[in-house]
């Protein structure tokens, strides 16, 4: 990471950010001189957790679930800033390592498309304006190499597929936005010792660097990757 210096004045949105590796993220970003929103569902949970990071953090709603609203978010941010420099989809749902695609749980996997998906492609539609006004824009999307289709086998089918789907979509997005000034990666923070990770990960500070890292990457840096640690991840 980079002198905090360099990121004042610049701002970034975290969705999913009241906890685990969404409030690291945030956290990071904020310690960098970033003004960091994060999105959350239960505003009152947000601002106790923005509470905890300090500098310049605030809570807004935004349950990705919901269908208008990121729109309303986007409307918000530009109403209030007229940019966004930085946005990390990070809101997602639904590990399920011992579930098998033979024996669907549809309600699961619906859920988990409905967030991990669709909630990451409403909040990066409604959002890619305000990236493009920023002119160096950085959309990052959280993804899994439970997402890759070189490693893929059997269990955890709603996370995997809909992770899978993610990085298509940011091969699509990067490729719409690209001469914009805005990149596009999917990022593996690999396994964290998260609410959803369970115990025995890697600290969560560790799986967030490598999200900032991609949040903060230089103009000329790489746009539609896929990546854990800064290194290639194979798709």
């Amino acid at each position: 990471m980079t002198d905090g210096k360099e990121h004042s004045g610049r701002l970034a949105l975290v969705t999913g950010a009241n906890r685990g590796i969404g409030l690291e993220t945030a956290r990071q970003l904020a310690q960098l001189g970033f003004t960091v929103l994060m999105g959350v569902r239960a505003l009152a949970k947000g601002q106790e957790a923005a509470m905890t990071i300090g500098g310049k953090v605030e809570a807004i709603a935004l349950d990705v679930a919901v269908y208008d609203a990121a729109a309303h978010a986007a409307a918000e941010v530009e109403r209030r800033f007229g940019r966004l420099d930085v946005l990390v989809n990070n809101a997602a749902i639904h590990y399920d390592p011992s579930a098998r695609a033979l024996r669907p749980d549809w309600t699961v996997i619906r859920e988990a498309f409905e967030i991990n998906v669709f909630g990451a492609w409403r909040v990066a539609a409604a959002f890619a304006p305000l990236l493009t006004a920023s002119g160096h824009g950085r959309l990052v999307n959280v993804s899994s190499e439970g997402g890759s289709l070189a490693s893929m086998g059997a269990g955890a089918p709603a996370y995997s597929t809909s992770k899978a789907t993610l990085n298509a979509l940011t091969r699509i997005l990067a490729a719409e936005l690209r001469g914009s000034g805005v990149l596009v990666n999917s990022i593996c923070p690999g396994w964290v010792a998260t609410d959803m990770g369970g115990p025995g990960g890697r600290p969560v500070a560790q799986g967030a660097a490598g999200i900032v890292w991609a949040a903060t990457l230089p103009d000329d840096g790489p746009t539609g990757g896929f990546f854990r640690d800064g290194k290639r991840l194979p798709w």
